[in-house]
């Protein structure tokens, strides 16, 4: 017998379905990794795994001698258990295979058995056999859904999670470039980088080494950077003011965000970069932040083509305007200073000297010095301009016109003149054929957006730019098990099963070698699923703490371009053009009725500011100044000057008002005598701070140093305008006034209207009176001097 058992060639039929199967599951091993379309068809090929064992078993069951009510139950009971824990098959196809699979052995071996046995006795015998099969199939079959539920419903958790943690990703990326384009649009990329570098270092030290150093180290960080050989170029709107006087508030900002977004589109045309906009007054420089060999020729062609398109706009609206353009060429410090509200800004006598050029020029014409002209090689005509008949400044030196080639045609003028229409509505009339200028347009730029397939991929798994060697490989690992694991163990199973048919028959019917063999087997998988759910819940922990560290750096990073933006612009401003239901390209604008606006100068600050080699060019003199605006910002941080907003500082003048803050339209909690009375208040209060701020200073760098403050209250409009690099400012009368009030004041003393000053007196501060003073553009105002004698103490 175990002869004829040990000759395959006697079941010839048998073999012949075990070496197809074999050459099958074989194909199958080596094809798998390699042929996309074949693992995506998952469920076909798990079955395609399953049949073929199911016929091996089959086989095995009629094969080799007779069949008992115990025939091929381990066989049987792996290939059930399988369906769930080896084959990638869904719990409802799982349920129906596995049970199908446990039922059909019951019905076949049951059927056959009775047919086989028909006396009582046996057929008793393997009745209850048949009942203990269908026992150990239950159990199988419910271990083998519990594993199957728990892995999808793990594998669901996972999912959700990943899917969580990509969508706030996205978001958070979205954000994050918004943000940081908002940055960029406002300050260079490298002030940008050190600010945001300062801003995470003082984030990350200790606060009892902050305070230790705060103690001992007495100066502020310093962002400016020395630059040789630029061109500067000062341009002011001549006839601008008597304009805006006309205009109502949104036709200003809209007239100015026109204006001002052409100038910066031919500023960025000829390589120029605006650095400022001073009322009407527009400033930029060419040779920064990266040098420029044609920076001269680049400033020179800007301010023909700036009078060029207010020329076009004169003669197309009849509104008189012009534009006075002067360039000098030499060297300055740029960067920021202070701790809030940054603006790049550039500093030197060239600056200074570039600004008496507009001053001492013609509405018209370029006007430029001897220094630039050296730098543009022949490149434009020039006749003499006797700058120093029209600039005290300028006397002495020789200043000179560039002659435009370009000339407009004077037969082209318009004939809007006898329009009857007020200016400033055939100016806006007219500007509306310029192209729309949309601050922070970049913020919607979907070209720049961050990559949507990157954030898509997250899904599955994050950037593998922020997983460790181990998290890496470990998720490879898990990607490997869950994709081809099932199919190459399947396929391994069948090969065994079919290399074991060649031990048949005698082997495959002896129960306690099979039952053996089957428990090996059944040993072996188990510890390979044990193996991969360890695997796969490791992978799980440490993606977890990846995201939960991804996420941390994620809100640092948010918090700290939060910190930047909150020093360059308002909250509220930042909100409104970061805001999901307002359109970033919409223009800003907001009128307010009430606000207190602060202009305070260190008028001595130009005399102390020299360039030599003692303080570095300038630079020192420029660090003393970064400590006072420094200090002076300080001041902001103070609960009882939450409603102050820096504006900016022009040189050494401080600009603050009181009344910005941001409330919901129709609040209307406070009347307006109220709201006059707290701005104003607290606006006194920060100017009388401010003095005594720079008493310390004093003391502590023995200056003598004094402020010249001025204050004004009424209505204002603020908004964004510029096109490449957009600022927040404010305009009106209101601002005017107050900037006069400075201009026109006396050191250590605090001037104001005589609007303002019943204000003053009515929130508990005397007046004096000073007289009628010469206001340019107002003619002769009453002012008065604020008495600080009861001002509280020291800051």
């Amino acid at each position: 017998g175990i002869q004829k058992c040990s000759n395959p060639f006697t079941h010839v039929g048998a073999l012949a379905v075990v070496c197809i199967v074999l050459c099958l599951s074989a194909n199958l091993f080596v094809c798998l990794p390699w042929l996309a379309t074949v693992r995506r068809c998952g469920g076909a090929l798990a079955l395609f795994v399953w049949g073929t064992l199911y016929v091996v078993a089959i086989v095995f069951m009629f094969t080799g001698g007779p069949v008992t009510a115990w025939e091929q139950v381990a066989f049987f009971l792996f290939l059930s258990v399988s369906v769930y824990t080896v084959l990638p098959l869904s719990l409802a196809w799982a349920l129906l295979v596995g049970f199908g699979t446990s039922l059909s052995h019951i019905i076949i071996v049951s059927v056959y058995v009775s047919a086989k046995s028909p006396e009582t006795p046996a057929l008793a015998e393997q009745v209850w056999t048949l009942v203990a099969n269908a026992v150990l199939f239950a159990c199988a079959n419910c271990v083998g859904v519990f594993h199957l539920w728990m892995t999808e419903h793990d594998l669901r958790i996972s999912n959700r999670k990943r899917e969580r943690f990509s969508a706030v990703r996205s978001q958070k990326e979205v954000r994050k470039y918004q943000q940081e384009q908002l940055l960029l649009s406002v300050l260079p990329r490298y002030i940008a980088v050190e600010l945001k570098t300062e801003v995470i270092k003082r984030l990350s030290e200790p606060k009892d080494r902050e305070e230790n150093e705060s103690n001992f180290h007495n100066f502020h960080s310093l962002f400016i950077r020395q630059h040789k050989d630029v061109s500067i170029l000062y341009a002011d709107i001549v006839g601008f003011t008597k304009l805006a006087s006309a205009c109502t508030p949104q036709e200003l900002v809209a007239m100015l965000n026109k204006l001002f977004g052409r100038f910066d589109d031919i500023a960025k045309k000829n390589g120029c970069l605006r650095i400022k906009i001073l009322g009407d007054c527009y400033y930029c420089v060419s040779g920064l932040p990266d040098p420029i060999p044609t920076h001269a020729s680049n400033c020179v062609q800007m301010g023909l083509d700036m009078c060029t398109a207010i020329g076009k706009l004169r003669e197309a609206t009849g509104v008189d305007i012009n534009m006075r353009v002067g360039v000098h060429t030499g060297n300055v410090l740029s960067g920021v200073i202070g701790l809030q509200k940054w603006q790049y800004d550039v500093w030197s006598h060239d600056v200074t000297l570039a600004n008496h050029m507009e001053s001492g020029g013609l509405p018209g014409r370029v006007h430029i010095t001897e220094e630039t002209l050296r730098h543009l090689d022949g490149a434009y005509q020039v006749e003499d301009a006797d700058g120093g008949s029209r600039d005290s400044l300028l006397k002495g030196r020789k200043t000179f016109f560039v002659i435009d080639p370009h000339k407009l045609d004077s037969a082209t003028t318009l004939v809007a003149m006898e329009n009857r229409q007020r200016a400033s509505v055939r100016m806006s009339q007219y500007l509306q054929s310029w192209r729309t200028i949309h601050p922070f347009a970049d913020l919607s730029n979907p070209n720049a957006k961050p990559s949507k397939k990157k954030l898509i991929l997250g899904n599955f798994m994050i950037n593998q730019s922020h997983l460790s060697p181990v998290l890496l490989h470990d998720s490879q690992i898990k990607l490997v098990l869950r994709t081809y694991f099932p199919y190459f163990l399947s396929t391994c199973l069948i090969d065994l099963t079919q290399i074991m048919f060649f031990f048949r028959p005698g082997v495959l019917k002896d129960p306690q070698i099979m039952s053996g063999v089957w428990l090996v087997i059944f040993y072996i998988v188990s510890l390979i699923l044990a193996r991969q759910d360890e695997l796969g819940c490791r992978v799980d922990f440490l993606l977890e703490r990846c995201f939960h560290w991804e996420r941390e750096e994620m809100e640092t990073m948010e918090n700290v371009n939060k910190l930047l933006l909150q020093n360059v612009l308002p909250h509220h401003v930042a909100s409104f053009f970061m805001g999901k239901s307002v359109r970033n390209q919409d223009l800003y604008s907001q009128s307010y009725d009430c606000v207190c606006v602060m202009f305070a100068s260190v008028p001595e600050f130009k005399n102390f500011y020299s360039e030599s080699s003692a303080n570095n060019d300038g630079l020192e003199c420029l660090r003393f100044l970064n400590e006072i605006i420094a200090d002076f910002d300080e001041l902001l941080s103070k609960p009882k000057f939450s409603s102050v907003e820096k504006i900016k500082t022009i040189g050494s003048t401080y600009m603050a008002a009181a009344g910005l803050t941001y409330t919901p339209p129709g609040d209307e909690r406070k009347k307006d005598s109220e709201m006059s009375y707290s701005h104003v208040r607290a606006m006194l209060e920060f100017a009388i701070a401010l003095r005594n701020k720079l008493e310390r200073i004093n003391t502590h760098s023995f200056n003598v140093f004094k402020l010249r403050i001025g204050l004004n209250h009424g209505p204002v409009i603020a908004g964004v305008i510029g096109a490449h690099k957009p600022q927040y400012d404010i305009w009106g009368n209101t601002v005017n006034v107050a900037s006069r009030m400075d201009s026109t004041g006396v050191l250590d003393k605090i001037q104001v209207t005589e609007e303002t000053g019943v204000i003053v007196e009515s929130v508990g501060y005397s007046i004096t009176l000073r007289g009628k003073i010469n206001v340019k553009g107002k003619g002769e105002l009453t002012t008065y001097f604020v008495n600080t004698d009861q001002s509280s103490p020291p800051f």
